[in-house]
């Protein structure tokens, strides 16, 4: 039995803390290959998250705000900055579900903040997201801006250029 206590969400939010991503993930399935991916995701102010989206059919992915407060950030095919959804533990919204072929990104909203992921497995890294091609990919030195602009920039605003 694997249980989700506040001592553990606390020790992953110190991970991801100290850890150059500023993000780090606690896996509660057994393994890529089981049917059901659920896992808690650390994401500390500052990381990165290449806009993304999971192409394949019926790939999903469900967010729940368990610690802190991030937002889910949605994008046109193109890159143009479409919807900011606030997901805070302490409400109005907890959660959100994110169809297949959304474009979309992460970005933590205050220290300490961990979200609760659920979605259809197996996990296969090379098959699971398609990156955006308008957005650098992690490690760039244009990641900082481009995280910026997503938290922050105005809804119907184009990518920095690349």
């Amino acid at each position: 039995m694997k249980r989700i206590t506040g001592d553990a969400l606390d020790a992953l939010s110190q991970a991801a803390a100290g850890r150059p991503r500023l993000r780090a993930n606690w896996d509660i399935h057994a393994g890529a290959t089981d049917p059901v991916q659920r896992f808690c995701n650390a994401i500390e102010p500052g990381s990165y998250i290449r806009p993304h989206r999971h192409g394949e059919a019926g790939k999903w992915e469900l967010s729940i705000a368990l610690k802190g407060r991030v937002v889910l950030v949605l994008f046109t095919p193109e890159g143009v900055l479409s919807e900011r959804i606030v997901l805070s533990a302490g409400g109005p919204t907890f959660g959100i579900e994110t169809a297949p072929g959304t474009w979309h990104s992460f970005a933590g909203l205050e220290p300490g903040s961990v979200l609760f992921e659920l979605k259809p497995g197996p996990y296969d890294p090379a098959a699971d997201k398609d990156f955006a091609a308008w957005a650098p990919s992690e490690g760039d030195p244009r990641c900082s801006l481009f995280e910026a602009w997503f938290r922050t920039g105005a809804i119907g605003s184009e990518p920095p250029s690349m």
